[in-house]
């Protein structure tokens, strides 16, 4: 049972879809704990963001609460232009840093890589900045064609997808069975 209903984690619904000259993306590092506030307040500004949010389920709740907390702690991805969209982002207070995105085709395809993992509906795990690894393809299945990191954890493997900006990334488990080797490229993971 959800302590909270769940929020809407990115807007506008073509948020992906939209023009990188007039929305560029950029990185709003914020103060602790203030990402879902943040994010409301794009909503009613009506500015585009995207937050990533994962299940957590409390186990040693008797109840098994689940809520949904920020997959990437402390940003928020937002996309627009410099005077008005980031001046009213910065109104809010709740900002500590925002970021420059200087590889914005980069930073689109991670984001974009991290939204389909989200809506294949798997569990995600978060990963601190990852080490060198096997760069992989996924040759067949849901993931078809996405690229990243290969790595084990407690004996089970699990794809990795990074989003090198802010040095994080997202797992999901995976059967070995579908993955080739893939070529290491401006925009692939570990780099």
């Amino acid at each position: 049972m959800p302590i909270l209903k769940r929020e809407p984690d990115f807007f506008p619904e073509a948020l992906f879809e939209l023009s990188g000259d007039r929305f560029p993306w950029w990185v709003v590092h914020v103060r602790s704990r203030q990402e879902k506030v943040l994010a409301r307040e794009c909503r009613q500004r009506d500015i585009p963001f995207y937050l990533p949010l994962r299940e957590h389920r409390n186990r040693r709740d008797p109840r098994h609460r689940i809520s949904w907390l920020p997959l990437f702690p402390g940003y928020v991805f937002v996309r627009g232009d410099l005077e008005h969209e980031r001046l009213e982002v910065l109104r809010t207070n709740l900002c500590v840093n925002v970021l420059a995105v200087l590889d914005q085709e980069s930073l689109g395809h991670d984001l974009e890589q991290v939204r389909r993992l989200q809506e294949m509906g798997l569990p995600l795990r978060a990963h601190p900045q990852l080490k060198e690894g096997s760069v992989v393809k996924i040759a067949e299945g849901p993931f078809e064609g996405m690229t990243g990191l290969v790595a084990s954890v407690k004996g089970r493997n699990r794809f990795i997808v990074s989003v090198r900006f802010i040095h994080r990334a997202v797992s999901v488990e995976l059967d070995r069975d579908e993955l080739v080797p893939g070529e290491r490229s401006p925009s692939a993971p570990g780099r």
